[in-house]
C-alpha cells in the first residue's frame, strides 16, 4: 500500500516545525560566539594598566613582610618592612618585582635612578620568589631598594590588589596610595607620569 499523499497544510506545517528546529540549533551557537568574541577582547585586547585601583587615594594595606633570607649590603642585613615604614613624612615607592620577571629586569635601570639620581626611597616587595634567587638579581643588577619583603605566597601583594609584576606605587608621607602603575617602568611611564607625580608631592610636602 503507497503512502497518503501529503496535504498542502501538513506539508506547512512540517516546514514551520523543521525552521523552528534550526532556529532553536542556532540560539545557543550565536550565544557561545558572542561569548568567545568578548572573552578575545577582553583577553588580548583588554590592558589592565588602564585599570583604576580601588587603593588610590586610601591608606596602604596593613602588611608586615620579613626580610629576603640572607640579603646583605655591605655586610649588613637588608630589612623587611612592614605598613608603618611607609608613613615617614616622605614620598615613597613600593615596587613589587620577582627574579623571574622579564619585565622587571628590563624596568631595573629606571629603579636605580629614582633611587641615585632622584633621591627618592624605594621599599621592594619580592613576589613569590626564591631567596637566592633575589638575592642573585639584586647582586647582579644593583639594589635600589632601602628595604624588601618577601611575599612568598603572595598574600600581601593581593591585598594591595597587584594583577602582576611588576607593579609600582607611589605613597605620599602619610601613607595614602597617590599613584599606581601595572607593568614594567619605561622611559615614558617615568617621565609623563612618575617623575612629576613625585615632583607634584614633594612641592605640596614642602
Amino acid at each position: 500500500m503507497s503512502a497518503p499523499e501529503e496535504t498542502p497544510v501538513q506539508t506547512q506545517a512540517q516546514e514551520r516545525r523543521g525552521g523552528g528546529m534550526a532556529f532553536v540549533a542556532i540560539v545557543p551557537l550565536a550565544a557561545f560566539t558572542a561569548l568567545v568574541v568578548l572573552f578575545y577582547f577582553g583577553l588580548y585586547r583588554g590592558d589592565p594598566s588602564t585599570l583604576p585601583s580601588t587603593l588610590i587615594g586610601k591608606p596602604v594595606p596593613e602588611f608586615t613582610l620579613p626580610a629576603v633570607d640572607g640579603l646583605l649590603e655591605a655586610g649588613v642585613e637588608i630589612p623587611g618592612f612592614a605598613d608603618t615604614d611607609l608613613r615617614s613624612g616622605e614620598p615613597v615607592i613600593v615596587n613589587v618585582w620577582a627574579s623571574w620577571c622579564g619585565p622587571c629586569r628590563a624596568e631595573h635601570p629606571y629603579l636605580m635612578h629614582l633611587a641615585t639620581e632622584v633621591g627618592i626611597t624605594i621599599y621592594g616587595i619580592n613576589n613569590k620568589d626564591a631567596a637566592a634567587n633575589a638575592r642573585r638579581f639584586l647582586g647582579h643588577h644593583g639594589n635600589p631598594f632601602k628595604a624588601v619583603g618577601a611575599d612568598g605566597v603572595g598574600r600581601v601583594s593581593i591585598d594591595w590588589g597587584v594583577y602582576g609584576v611588576p607593579e609600582t606605587f607611589l605613597i605620599d608621607g602619610n601613607g595614602i596610595i597617590i599613584y599606581k602603575h601595572v607593568g614594567e617602568i619605561t622611559p615614558s611611564v617615568l617621565e609623563t607620569e612618575l617623575l612629576p607625580a613625585i615632583e607634584q608631592l614633594r612641592s605640596v610636602a614642602n
